[in-house]
């Protein structure tokens, strides 16, 4: 799809999202179309993972993995070489949280984001954090803003 590719390590999904170094969350993109993604994580076992506080990697911080896969998902869709379009998570509702913690998953997360409606100026997405069982651990509904100037 417009020259993108089919899946994606750590380093490619970082050249395509703004998030860097420990903060870029997403390991491996499996799988992509026009109307959603499927990513993996390793990064919730890392006991230096930036969200992690004293009582561990809370399941809330499963909205940030999501926020990242649809900013890859935005960033796939617009292309290679397409200049990338500042977003913003503006809402999250409906949110289900099935665990306490995702720190205590052994095996990778399984990150989804499903378009269902948008334009120009903004994209509703749906979205399921699950474990390597496919337990869902966190799902919902998340709203994104584009093209939102940033005040200097």
């Amino acid at each position: 799809m417009n020259g993108s590719p089919a899946a994606l390590d750590h380093a490619g999904i970082a050249a395509r999202i703004p998030h860097q170094g420990r903060m870029c969350l997403l390991d491996r993109l499996q799988h992509w179309d026009a109307s959603g993604l499927h990513c993996t994580a390793l990064s919730h076992r890392d006991p230096a993972n930036p969200l992690r506080s004293a009582g561990g990697l809370l399941v809330p911080c499963a909205i940030e993995y999501a926020a990242q896969a649809m900013a890859l998902h935005g960033a796939l869709v617009a292309g290679e070489g397409a200049p990338p379009r500042p977003g913003y998570l503006a809402s999250v509702r409906g949110v289900q949280f099935n665990a306490a913690r995702l720190d205590d998953r052994a095996g990778p997360l399984h990150v989804y984001a499903e378009r269902q409606a948008g334009d120009a100026t903004q994209i509703l997405y749906r979205f399921t954090v699950r474990d390597d069982l496919r337990a869902v651990l966190a799902e919902g509904r998340a709203t994104v803003v584009l093209n939102t100037p940033i005040a200097p």
